[in-house]
């Protein structure tokens, strides 16, 4: 990012506006040329709002969109000051000196160029401009006006006040800005939406004080500009109007609802059927066990769809052994070949590979094993996969085949932030930087397609890394949260906040990945709480079996899990409907009542699907603070009524969770099944009428 555009305020003096230097003129009656000095603007009006485009936008997109944006027939009206332009519901104002615009739906005004002004000048910020580091677009804010989406992020769901980059990262945490999994789509409650179509990194100052605390000041960090600006009723609407444009998640299959059972690592194949056995003779539910990267790959040698000959000489006997103890099971992957391995020479020579443009050869990855510690194990130099070379992208296709023969059910495909140097060129001629984003979702589609080609048992993977689109190949969890109460807190505001941006699906590794204390009710309250999440995965350094926590600690998760069994008829539908309409399975306060604003702020309560209002324990010693909503709520599981509109406070023992129905609906109940092969047909309503 250019330092101009550091933490820092710019220097908006320096920067020049665009202005239309032409006369604005219809190519066709759907195209609006608008000439500046910074180059032609496309714009046209279609059903996704207003679109605004650079005219040299030939590069590539990946596939991102899903939809095909149906343009509207204009009208261009005006002088050498303002121009009007119609088109279906959108009416476009453009003003010339500089160029900034007002956009309406009907009579109501969308979104417009930012208003702070200056004492010499209309505008100080500049509505339009052209730097060094990209394309500069300021927006209006309302003096309270709130921002949603912009993908996984760990603070605030409330993205005012705040500084983002739409930038994927190995993030190492939950604790900071960066995370995994990104997208430049941002929306308001107050109906406008902004989706900037791109591959390439975004910086978005939303509110942010250094700049404007009255302004979104988007940058596009490319020589390119793509957006879209449109208006919906409702944050609903706004979300399902974005999926249709980028994609619709799936049903994931049933069994992918069940408990995944996960560590880092089981070292052996000895070690990982105990821990299987024990979850059966204990009749822990579980679905899935995992074998994690270090679990069933020679690391110095990974990866290469292999597995380590001096733990698996046959894998196949133990596959055979968890299957008949009713497991799915999970392998993990990354996307990256180690120098080490004669597969990175086959790769390397066919072009496969990542290649280094200072000399023409596979680019070397270097890990930086400084943030290791020893926690992980040393990383050998490894080439990077090139997504984007036709060849290289059916080869990591088909050779998961050998795997879902085998029996295996799901892939964790990990990693996939690598690209982050622009030394490093694509087959497609992008350079790494711009590939960066976008790399992740081909990464995800590749590996979806070849479960959806291979897996005999339905296609579901879980991506750690993801970007516009990579919700259309499930499920994405949330990377690597330190083992604390912070941990958890961060990890449900980022399932909300990815939910907000058009992911549906996700989880959280419960328990905490790293610097685990063995914090016993630490370990209850995040189960708790993931039993209302789309998928539920235990997993982290160290055991994660219930038992490893102690008595007390091992009743209250087997409670918990026995109740995200029962959930499962319930949450197959609430999974549909997130197929059909993008809303995610968790949904913050904002989108689940837009209309009630004093629930708002309110970031770590949430709704499972449109009846359950879920308020996790966050805290030690049980202490909630929450609002429920207008209205008359069933406290879950009881025939308590309490009555809404209010603040409340309680503490919860250890066993007990905060989830109210409400009043009139009616929860499908499924029986007590260790696995979901299992015999589930025998549903119960609750309340029982």
């Amino acid at each position: 990012m250019s330092n101009a555009f550091s933490v820092i305020e710019p220097d908006w003096n320096a920067i020049d506006p665009a202005e239309i230097v032409q006369p604005p003129h219809l190519e066709s009656d759907e195209i609006l040329i608008v000439p500046t000095q910074l180059g032609e603007l496309r714009m046209s009006i279609s059903n996704y709002g207003l679109r605004i485009q650079s005219a040299d936008d030939n590069q590539a997109a990946y596939g991102m969109l899903t939809a095909t944006p149906k343009n509207e027939s204009l009208t261009l009206s005006g002088d050498n000051d303002k121009y009007c332009v119609t088109g279906g519901q959108y009416r476009l104002e453009l003003c010339t000196s500089p160029l900034h615009f007002k956009l309406y739906k009907g009579e109501t005004l969308v979104q417009q160029s930012a208003t702070d002004g200056h004492f010499v000048r209309q505008h100080r910020l500049p509505p339009f401009a052209k730097t060094d580091a990209g394309w500069l677009i300021s927006l209006e804010l309302g003096y309270d006006e709130a921002v949603y989406g912009l993908g996984e992020k760990w603070a605030k769901l409330d993205k005012r006040g705040q500084l983002i980059r739409s930038y994927n990262h190995d993030a190492l945490g939950v604790n900071a800005e960066k995370s995994y999994k990104n997208t430049p789509y941002a929306w308001s409650p107050d109906g406008w939406n902004l989706f900037v179509h791109t591959t390439s990194p975004v910086t978005h100052g939303v509110g942010y004080a250094l700049w404007s605390q009255r302004a979104y000041v988007c940058l596009v960090e490319d020589s390119l500009l793509d957006m879209f600006l449109y208006h919906e009723d409702t944050p609903a609407n706004s979300i399902h109007t974005y999926s249709q444009l980028t994609g619709f998640a799936p049903t994931p299959p049933t069994w992918s609802l069940g408990v995944i059972l996960s560590k880092a690592y089981y070292k052996d194949a000895e070690e990982l059927l105990a821990v299987a056995r024990e979850v059966r003779e204990k009749e822990m539910p579980c679905d899935v066990i995992t074998l994690d990267g270090r679990a069933w790959q020679d690391t110095d040698t990974r990866f290469a769809f292999e597995w380590d000959p001096s733990r698996y000489a046959d894998p196949k006997p133990v596959i055979d052994k968890l299957k008949a103890l009713g497991f799915k099971i999970c392998v993990w992957e990354y996307p990256m070949i180690s120098v080490k391995n004669p597969l990175f020479k086959k790769a390397a020579e066919k072009g496969w590979l990542i290649k280094d443009k200072r000399t023409g050869k596979a680019y070397r990855y270097e890990w930086d094993l400084s943030p290791f510690g020893e926690v992980l194990t040393p990383l050998p130099d490894s080439g990077i996969l090139d997504f984007t070379h036709p060849e290289a992208y059916e080869f990591w296709r088909e050779s998961h085949k050998p795997l879902f023969d085998l029996g295996i059910d799901m892939i964790k495909a990990d990693f996939g932030e690598q690209l982050e140097d622009d030394n490093m060129l694509s087959y497609s001629g992008d350079s790494g930087n711009r590939l960066h984003n976008v790399y992740s979702m081909l990464y995800n589609r590749c590996v979806y397609e070849a479960a959806e080609k291979y897996c005999k048992t339905g296609p579901f993977l879980f991506s750690r890394s993801a970007w516009t689109g990579s919700q259309r190949y499930p499920s994405q969890w949330g990377g690597d949260p330190q083992a604390d109460w912070q941990g958890l807190a961060a990890s449900i505001r980022g399932s909300l906040s990815w939910g907000l941006s058009g992911g549906p699906f996700f989880a959280t590794d419960i328990g905490g990945f790293y610097k685990d204390t063995r914090d016993a009710e630490l370990y209850v309250r995040w189960t708790q709480a993931s039993v209302f999440s789309a998928h539920m995965r235990l997993h982290g350094i160290g055991p994660r079996e219930p038992w490893s926590y102690g008595e007390a600690a091992s009743a209250a998760v087997f409670e918990a899990i026995k109740l995200r069994y029962q959930l499962i008829p319930y949450l197959q539908k609430v999974a549909k409907q997130a197929t059909e309409t993008g809303l995610p399975v968790q949904r913050a306060m904002v989108l689940a009542f837009p209309d009630e604003p004093l629930s708002h702020s309110f970031e770590q309560q949430f709704m499972c699907g449109d009846d359950l209002l879920v308020v996790p324990c966050v805290v030690p010693g049980g202490k909630l603070k929450y609002y429920l909503p207008k209205g008359e709520w069933v406290r879950f599981g009881s025939e308590e009524v309490v009555s809404g509109g209010v603040y409340r406070e309680e503490t919860l023992a250890l066993n007990d969770i905060a989830v109210f129905a409400k009043k009139g609906s009616r929860i499908e109940l499924g029986p007590d099944v260790q696995h979901t092969d299992m015999d589930m047909s025998n549903v119960t309503l609750w309340p029982a009428q």
